[in-house]
């Protein structure tokens, strides 16, 4: 299929072929009939995407922060890496459709194929044929309304939600600044609630426009009509409301709003313009200043838009998906009507000239819809399809040594910021090595690792991968939640694994995958504990020697915390945040001690924020992680000190080591860029895949470390020590 995508390194516009989307649970596939160009959002991101690197570091402040801590935490060279990677890939444009259902997930029972929804988001309403959308952002299209006007249902939705945060009342006068396609909608929205309205705007023909949609008056900022139409109609006390929905950088808007609003008015932001608020006019009238964020209350939260967990009617009466069919009512029943707004309606197969024509000003338009060819052919049939399908057993256990391979062919399952930052440029256009697959769940993530990396072929469809023959073996590298259901279905299929931590979330995901191992026969495992393959800290253990007796190991984890929103905060789904990253600390102890943990014990600081876990191994050898949130930014990632028979070794964030005892021996002190043992790792594995030798790691002790790692969980809920005996 095809999608609008654009490149924001190098601001290229491009109408790329990508895979079809998978049909998930709680989800429907849409086929797109039309979808709106936001003129104001989408050709901001467009712009920005044309600038200088110092112009797009100037235009996002915010992103520039992230990366300089990025720097602090992981170093310059894979902050890079990983910098380059996300602004050197192709990304979806588009957020407001309407079109059919095509197919429906399995939790859906309120549409069916053939179905008209609107659709919302900038992830699921795409500028793409095809569109999978969770179940809160879309909504059936009432019957009689054109799918053209249904395409301005996300659109309506935002202005809808700023109307909503102003309050405005049977009466109210209300200013309109910025009369551009969310002004226009906010200015119907307003006269429909029974408002007065005044717009304002420097274009001549969108304030015509306003006024032809049922604004009282409109006019230039700078003009004297604007101010005496508010004094008219206000008998000089000023407006009830001002909405702004203006961009750009100039703070006029904000000024223009205290000086027509009447004493504790409400000022409410939709758009994104300049916010340097006058102190001394706003105070004086006390003005109540309010944000409106998107398409109303669920937006940005991932358990309403992607898990479908709707907020109860009683105490959030307005969500973004009742927003959305709310707007398609309006549109219904002829409250609101879009058609004057629609400049230009383009053929999809014209998007990047269409654009091309917005940026440089060609086409002046407030509104342009995409039309995209009507579908030939029969219907597909409705089958409800997963993410994750029914696993196919193997006919016969795979062999357990395969005979050695010149080229080994790889399939990826996932192409997200650690497998394109970290893995990946490992193995692009690695002699001995053909990237054969790659399979995501979004569309376009497939579709720029093939682009970037070489893939053979990009595919929303993980059976094709583990049916092929020819895949010698499988990266699992999606988010944790996944990770065993892959692996267990990879393993069945005869494919030698490679999983990213963790294994597993649970004894149950753990005991799935072991299971696995005993029906196929096939053992072929290695999880992403890439830290014993450090090249500074092997050459620090030979540096410390032989040890004969019992030794202490400290590491400190200075994780930091995370920025909301982050998916590792989604517990309920993708386990704690130790659970995901922990296994790591215990793997390297284990290695440095050459030998399984016997007891886990774990404390923490409340709200589990800071953990301290205590590990036993056999021989009386302790080690003691600490892994905290709450230190600073600048501190060190990880310091580890191993103490034993009159030595000690420490390692510092991977930069520095050193061994003191009889002799001293201390690392370069030249910076060196910190390698945690990824590309080592990678050679390892690639190693045992082409000469089916064993694993680099025995089985035994992945099974060790993810059981430790899962009962720091168990210790933490019963306050005493775990065995783990018993569990291995």
């Amino acid at each position: 299929m095809k999608q609008v995508v654009q490149n924001y390194k190098s601001g290229e516009l491009a109408l790329l072929d990508v895979p079809v989307p998978g049909c998930k649970p709680d989800g429907v596939l849409v086929r797109s009939a039309y979808s709106l160009i936001s003129t104001g959002t989408e050709l901001m991101k467009v712009s920005e995407a044309g600038m200088s690197m110092l112009g797009k570091a100037r235009s996002r402040p915010d992103q520039v922060a992230k990366v300089m801590q990025s720097v602090a935490t992981n170093g310059l060279p894979a902050t890079y890496r990983k910098v380059m990677g996300k602004l050197d890939s192709y990304t979806p444009l588009g957020y407001s459709l309407c079109g059919v259902v095509e197919q429906v997930g399995t939790g859906i029972d309120d549409v069916s194929v053939g179905d008209l929804v609107a659709c919302a988001g900038n992830e699921h309403a795409l500028h793409a044929e095809l569109n999978w959308v969770p179940k809160n952002l879309y909504s059936r299209v009432p019957d009689g309304l054109a799918p053209r006007h249904a395409a301005f249902g996300t659109v309506g939705s935002i202005a809808m939600q700023g109307v909503r945060q102003g309050e405005p009342q049977l009466g109210d006068v209300a200013l309109v600044i910025g009369l551009g396609l969310i002004g226009q909608l906010v200015v119907q929205l307003l006269v429909a609630s029974g408002a007065t309205v005044v717009g304002v705007d420097p274009d001549p023909a969108r304030c015509e426009l306003a006024e032809r949609l049922g604004a009282a008056a409109c006019g230039d900022p700078a003009s004297a009509a604007v101010v005496n139409s508010v004094a008219e109609l206000t008998g000089g006390h000023g407006v009830d409301q001002v909405y702004l929905a203006a961009g750009g950088s100039s703070n006029q808007p904000v000024e223009l709003a205290a000086r027509l609003s009447r004493d504790r008015g409400r000022v409410v932001d939709i758009g994104k313009c300049r916010l340097d608020l006058p102190w001394n006019a706003y105070y004086e009238k006390e003005l109540d200043v309010r944000f409106s964020r998107s398409y109303g209350p669920g937006r940005y939260d991932p358990e309403y838009e992607l898990q479908g967990r709707d907020y109860p009617i009683g105490y959030v009466r307005w969500t973004e998906r009742r927003n959305l069919a709310c707007f398609l009512d309006l549109l219904a029943r002829d409250r609101i009507d879009v058609e004057p707004l629609i400049s230009h309606v383009a053929d999809f197969d014209d998007a990047v000239e269409t654009y091309r024509s917005l940026k440089d000003g060609e086409l002046r338009a407030v509104a342009v819809l995409f039309r995209y060819p009507e579908r030939t052919g029969e219907a597909h049939e409705t089958a409800p399809a997963t993410a994750v399908p029914a696993v196919r057993r193997a006919s016969k256990a795979p062999a357990a040594v395969r005979p050695a391979k010149a080229t080994v062919r790889l399939a990826f399952a996932g192409a997200g910021n650690y497998a394109t930052s970290m893995l990946l440029p490992h193995l692009a256009r690695r002699d001995g090595v053909e990237l054969a697959k790659v399979v995501t769940t979004t569309a376009l993530s497939a579709a720029n690792a093939k682009q970037k990396f070489g893939f053979a072929e990009a595919t929303t469809d993980l059976d094709a991968v583990l049916d092929d023959p020819s895949i010698d073996a499988v990266f699992v590298v999606t988010r944790h939640s996944s990770h065993a259901e892959l692996t267990r279905r990879a393993l069945l299929a005869g494919k030698t694994v490679f999983v990213e931590k963790p294994l597993a979330l649970d004894q149950d995901e753990l005991a799935g995958v072991l299971a696995a191992v005993e029906e196929s026969g096939n053992d072929r495992l290695q999880v992403g504990f890439n830290r014993r393959f450090a090249p500074l800290l092997k050459e620090a253990s030979e540096r410390f020697g032989t040890r004969t007796g019992p030794a202490s190991v400290r590491y400190l984890v200075n994780a930091g915390r995370l920025a909301a929103g982050s998916w590792y905060l989604q517990q309920n789904t993708e386990g704690t945040r130790f659970a995901g990253e922990g296994g790591h600390f215990i793997d390297t102890a284990s290695w440095l001690l050459a030998a399984d943990p016997v007891s886990v014990y774990a404390l923490a600081t409340p709200g589990n924020e800071d953990l301290q876990v205590v590990l036993r191994y056999p021989g009386g050898s302790t080690a003691t992680i600490s892994y905290v949130t709450t230190g600073p930014a600048g501190f060190p990632k990880e310091t580890l000190d191993l103490v034993a028979d009159g030595r000690a070794l420490r390692l510092d964030d991977f930069v520095r080591a050193s061994v003191h005892g009889r002799k001293r021996w201390v690392s370069s002190r030249l910076p060196k860029a910190r390698d945690k043992g990824q590309r080592a790792e990678l050679d390892a594995f690639l190693e045992a895949v082409r000469t089916g030798g064993p694993m680099p790691v025995p089985l035994e002790s992945l099974v060790a470390t993810t059981t430790a790692t899962l009962a720091v969980r168990t210790s933490l809920a019963s306050g005493a020590p775990v065995t783990l005996a018993a569990a291995r």
